[in-house]
């Protein structure tokens, strides 16, 4: 599957489609070149791998008591380090990122995932190394 994003549940956007689009082509490019047994070299890429989902500040009813800050809103795959602002309480206290190394926050403040008590998800960047890559069907 491929998931294209981010864009509000039920809202068609042709920058989106368009982006989807260009992928699935380019997944199907490859699946064409692979079977024809072109060989692909060795490669690296950047990926986020996931650690943690992070819930939003609660009171001890479960009832949330802080929005994500202005500066983290829009800010997806952007690097987060220790000391950033992550909350916005009610009562106007901005709540910290306190960790010890930089991560990056994605699915942020995504309405679907409320119910899921879900404010953010943090990942980290690694880097993957692939070998070389030949169909052996000819």
């Amino acid at each position: 599957g491929v998931e294209v994003g981010p864009q509000p549940q039920g809202v068609a956007r042709a920058d989106i489609l368009d982006k989807m689009r260009k992928i699935v082509k380019h997944g199907l490019d490859f699946v064409q070149l692979f079977n024809e047994g072109k060989e692909f070299p060795p490669c690296t890429v950047e990926v986020f791998k996931i650690m943690e989902k992070v819930d939003y500040p609660r009171n001890k009813n479960g009832e949330i008591i802080a929005i994500i800050h202005p500066k983290l809103q829009d800010q997806d795959w952007q690097p987060l380090n220790n000391g950033d602002p992550l909350f916005l309480t009610l009562d106007g206290e901005v709540i910290t990122y306190q960790g010890n190394c930089t991560v990056y926050p994605t699915f942020i403040n995504e309405a679907a995932y409320y119910e899921k008590k879900q404010a953010f998800v943090k990942t980290e960047k690694i880097k993957l190394t692939a070998k070389h890559l030949r169909s052996s069907v000819s």
